[in-house]
Parts: structure tokens; C-alpha cells; sequence
């Protein structure tokens, strides 16, 4: 289980002959900072929705007969003044044991699943996993990771900070770009010292990304059966321009955007262009693979 800001996941996984075989998984999009994210505390109703999942997914764990279970927490419960209130809540309904783990832990599984998608090669890459809280960044080959950091500047948060309208105005993304360029220093120096020649975002808003180009063209697109994505860079700029221009009406309609993402999407798309510029990168991919399946992966490796 990854327990995320926005959404929480279940993944069930059958071991074979040391292969991981997917048998059943389920997300739950409680919205946990809902409302709190940035005051540090979970709101009541976001409190309540995240306790409704963790039963559904007790549940689940006892039908498919799941012996090994690990249940990861990241950004919002990390930090939230009532976090611990949730996981003892959690623990006392359903016998599930909450993980903590920090940010650097984070992106260590997120490598984990992205390299177990096969996107990886020997260059330099820039794994970028946009959550709700926080926004991991691994830079690294599919040997090993060079560099990596967790920052606070998830989606959520700063939706919360500079969407204040819709659609977004000029003089909210200009305040919004010199936040980042305050907050992302530690990112910059380091592909400074090491260049890189792809960005691979993980999973989240980038899945979001490459449904609304393929659908955008008329063409079928289904998520799991794609474990990775090549992103044609005119698509990918064309797309983001059309996000970040459009209102919340015009967002929900358009085909591929989950409704959990018909807001977080503009923050997410704004984030990734900003890097994308500021790292002069233009060769974009995406991994479906993300943290759980680095969870997984370390499970089955054992």
C-alpha cells in the first residue's frame, strides 16, 4: 500500500518463480491534504476518507489471502500534526501497520519501480515523481542512482499557494516560477555536475500527460498495458500549454484527466516545464512504475 497525499493505493501481487504478478489493484483518491495540506493537519472529512480506504483495502488484503503486507506513508502524514492520530486510528480498525519513511527512502523506491518499468538506460536520466506533498527527483543510469532529494513543493501544496484563480493567471505563475527557483537550488547544482538527456516522469500527472496526448490524436490508450511512454516533445509542450490555459469546465471534460487531477494538473504541468527549461531538457518519457512497485520489488527481492 503507498499512502499518498491525493490518493492512496492497494497493489496485490502473486509471487511466481521470483516474478511479481499483479492480481488485483485499486486506487482511492481521499485527498488527505484536502483543506490542510499547507496548515500541517488533516481536515476531518479528508481524516474520515482516508480511514473508509484503509478499510476497503483490509478487506481486499483478507479475500486475496495476501501473507506479506507493507503499507508505506509518505509527504502529508510525514508532516501532518494529527499523522500519527490517523496511523493509530488505521492500526486499531483494520490490524494494518502504517510505514513512515522519509523523503530520501522515497525516492529510493521510486527509482526502484522506475527502473523495474525498463525505461533506465546507461545515460543519464532525471526521475521526476510528482506527489500531492512532495516532489522526488532521482537522477541517475539503470546501474545506480548519482543523486536524489525530496522537496516539500507537491502539487497540492502548491495548487494551494498560487491557483488561487482560474484559469491561472500570468502574474500567479511568475510568483510561482520564482518560488521554485528559490526552493529547487539543490536540483539544479546537481545537474549542473552531472548532465542529463532525459526527464522520465513517474506515473501521477504524467500518466495523465500521455492519456490526453494519445486520446488527443484519436488513438486508443491504455494505461496498463503501457509500462512506459515516449512523449513526442511538440505533443508534450502543446499539451501543458493547453492545461495551463484552460479553466476547471474546460479541464473536466477533456478526455484523460481524471477527475482527482482536473485542478492538480496545472501546478504538475507548470512544475514540469519549469524544470524542463530551466535543465534545457527535451527527450521527456514517462513510467507508470512508481514507488509501490519499488515496494513490491524489494519485497520480491528479499
Amino acid at each position: 500500500m503507498d499512502l499518498g497525499t491525493n490518493t492512496f493505493h492497494l497493489l496485490i501481487a502473486e509471487v511466481i518463480n521470483g516474478s511479481a504478478h499483479e492480481i488485483y489493484h485499486v486506487q482511492e483518491p481521499v485527498k488527505l491534504g484536502e483543506g490542510g495540506i499547507n496548515k500541517g493537519f488533516i481536515q476531518p472529512e479528508a481524516f474520515a476518507r482516508g480511514i473508509k480506504a484503509m478499510q476497503k483495502f483490509s478487506k481486499q488484503i483478507k479475500v486475496n489471502e495476501a501473507n506479506t503486507v507493507k503499507c508505506i506513508a509518505t509527504s502529508m502524514l510525514r508532516n501532518a500534526a494529527n499523522g500519527q492520530q490517523f496511523i493509530d486510528e488505521v492500526k486499531a480498525q483494520t490490524g494494518i501497520n502504517i510505514e513512515l519513511i522519509d523523503g530520501q527512502q522515497e525516492a529510493a523506491y521510486i527509482y526502484k519501480g522506475v527502473k523495474a518499468s525498463g525505461c533506465l538506460s546507461s545515460n543519464n536520466s532525471l526521475i521526476m515523481d510528482i506527489g500531492g506533498g512532495s516532489i522526488e527527483f532521482i537522477l541517475c543510469t539503470d546501474e545506480r542512482i548519482l543523486w536524489k532529494q525530496s522537496f516539500e513543493i507537491g502539487a497540492a501544496r502548491m495548487m494551494d499557494k498560487f491557483h488561487r484563480v482560474d484559469p491561472i493567471s500570468i502574474e500567479c505563475i511568475a510568483e510561482f516560477h520564482q518560488y521554485l527557483e528559490q526552493a529547487l537550488p539543490d536540483l539544479f547544482n546537481a545537474v549542473t555536475q552531472t548532465p542529463v538527456e532525459r526527464l522520465i516522469g513517474s506515473a501521477g500527472a504524467f500518466e495523465t500527460f500521455a492519456e490526453v496526448v494519445e486520446l488527443q490524436h484519436g488513438r486508443t490508450f491504455d494505461i496498463k498495458q503501457n509500462h512506459s511512454y515516449d512523449f513526442d516533445l511538440r505533443d508534450f509542450i502543446d499539451t501543458t500549454d493547453l492545461i495551463v490555459r484552460s479553466n476547471h469546465q474546460e479541464r473536466s471534460q477533456m478526455k484523460g484527466v481524471i477527475p482527482l487531477r482536473v485542478d492538480m494538473i496545472v501546478v504538475a504541468s507548470l512544475i514540469t516545464r519549469f524544470v524542463m527549461d530551466k535543465l534545457k531538457i527535451s527527450n521527456v518519457g514517462m513510467s507508470t512504475y512508481s514507488l509501490k512497485e519499488g515496494v513490491l520489488s524489494g519485497l520480491v527481492n528479499s
